[in-house]
C-alpha cells in the first residue's frame, strides 16, 4: 500500500518476495491487490521476482485475521485519485460507519484495520468511472482473486457494499447474511452506499454495517 502511494500511475516496478511460501499465483494475487497490473513473475535465489505496473486503482486495507473485510465493487476514479476507498462526498459508507459505531475516524482506511479490524478489497481493482463499465469476465476474475484472498487472510467475515458484485455468482441474492460462504468466510450482502442510492436511509446502511459487524 505505502509503494502504490509513493510512484505514479504507469510507473513500473520490481518486487521481490522472498523464501518458500510464496507461489507465482499469490504473489500475482498480492500485486492486484494493491493495485498494480503484474508482468513476468521468475524465480530468483532468494524467492520470486516480478515486475509489476501501478494502475489508477485502490491498494488493499488488509491484514490476518480481521474482523470485518469490506468488499465494494471497483474502485471510482475520484476513489483512486483521492487513496481511500467509498471518497466522494455523496457516498455514505464512512457516514454510516461511524453511526454504526464500527469506525471511529472518517475516510482513514488505516486506523479502520488497525483500531477495529475492518480490511477493505474491492470485486474488481480497476478504477472507472461507472460501474457498468466492468466486463463480465473481470467480476469472474476478480471473485477469485477474492475467495482466495479471504482463504488466506481468514477474516471473520466478508461483507459485500451493494448486491452486484455477489449476484454474479448469487443472482437471486438479497440483502443480508447469505447462505453460502466464500472461502470458508461467512458473507453478509447490503445495499450500495452511493448516493445514486439515496431510497435507502442513512440509518438503514448503518443497520446493515451493525449487523455485518456482529457477525464475526
Amino acid at each position: 500500500m505505502t509503494l502504490h502511494r509513493t510512484i505514479a500511475v504507469g510507473e513500473r516496478v520490481t518486487v521481490t518476495a522472498p523464501g518458500p511460501r510464496w507461489d507465482r499465483s499469490r504473489l500475482a494475487d498480492l500485486l492486484v491487490g494493491a493495485g498494480f497490473t503484474p508482468g513476468r513473475i521468475g524465480a530468483v535465489a532468494d524467492g520470486l521476482r516480478a515486475t509489476a505496473i501501478r494502475q489508477c486503482s485502490l491498494p488493499d486495507t488488509v491484514a490476518p485475521q480481521m474482523r470485518l473485510l469490506m468488499c465494494g465493487l471497483n474502485p471510482s476514479v475520484y476513489a483512486a485519485e483521492a487513496g481511500v476507498g467509498f471518497a466522494r462526498p455523496g457516498n455514505r459508507y464512512w457516514p454510516a460507519a461511524l453511526e454504526a459505531g464500527i469506525v471511529t475516524a472518517d475516510r482513514d482506511p488505516d486506523a479502520a484495520l488497525r483500531d477495529h479490524g475492518i480490511g477493505m478489497t474491492d470485486v474488481v481493482k480497476r478504477a472507472t468511472p461507472r460501474a457498468d463499465e466492468l466486463s463480465a469476465d473481470e467480476y469472474v476474475a476478480g471473485l477469485g482473486r477474492l475467495e482466495r484472498l479471504l482463504a488466506w487472510l481468514r477474516p471473520g467475515a466478508v461483507c459485500f457494499v451493494g448486491l452486484a458484485g455477489w449476484r454474479t455468482l448469487h443472482k437471486r441474492a438479497v440483502a443480508g447474511v447469505q447462505p453460502e460462504t466464500l472461502g470458508s468466510c461467512p458473507v453478509y450482502v447490503m445495499p450500495s452506499t452511493s448516493g445514486l442510492n439515496a431510497r435507502v436511509p442513512l440509518s438503514e446502511l448503518a443497520a446493515h454495517l451493525r449487523a455485518a459487524y456482529d457477525l464475526t
